[in-house]
């Protein structure tokens, strides 16, 4: 017999893994931007550059734990042949969204990082991504909640 506390803490780590890609998504490329648009120039570089940082290096583990968890869940409830289309759609955009990360960090993030003089060029392709990434992720929720209980 399972234990339904440890599918539960599962579950909420999942949840909280995928609300942090999202929401942190939304807070780089979105919500700082107005804010740091207050700075001088060099500052406000200095400021997303760091943000972008550290927004990244989280993503580093929370990517891997939210994977793994609902791979998790999935073979808990079954596998994946007994998944509902959604939950499949979902598992395949969270991979489509992995991807995507992984192309911003090893593409115009690692450029960024090397700049002497970052060129706005490689912030907007940053936040593009991370707008990329957002915008898959909301659509995953949306494919999550037609999926019904797993």
């Amino acid at each position: 017999m399972s234990n339904p506390y440890l599918w539960s803490v599962i579950l909420a780590l999942h949840l909280l893994c995928m609300a942090y890609w999202i929401g942190g998504g939304l807070y780089a490329a979105l919500a700082s931007r107005s804010t740091v648009a207050l700075l001088e120039p060099a500052q406000r570089q200095n400021v997303q550059i760091q943000l972008i940082a550290r927004y990244f290096r989280a993503l580093l583990h929370i990517i891997p734990t939210a994977l793994i968890t609902g791979w998790l869940l999935v073979i808990h409830a079954g596998g994946f042949a007994t998944m509902s289309l959604p939950i499949n759609i979902m598992q395949g955009l969270a991979i489509v969204m992995a991807l995507v990360f992984v192309n911003a960090y090893l593409g115009p993030f690692q450029s960024l990082r090397r700049a002497i003089r970052p060129q706005p060029a490689l912030f907007d392709a940053v936040r593009k991504r991370v707008m990329l990434m957002v915008a898959i992720g909301v659509l995953t929720v949306f494919f999550a909640a037609m999926g019904g209980n797993v």
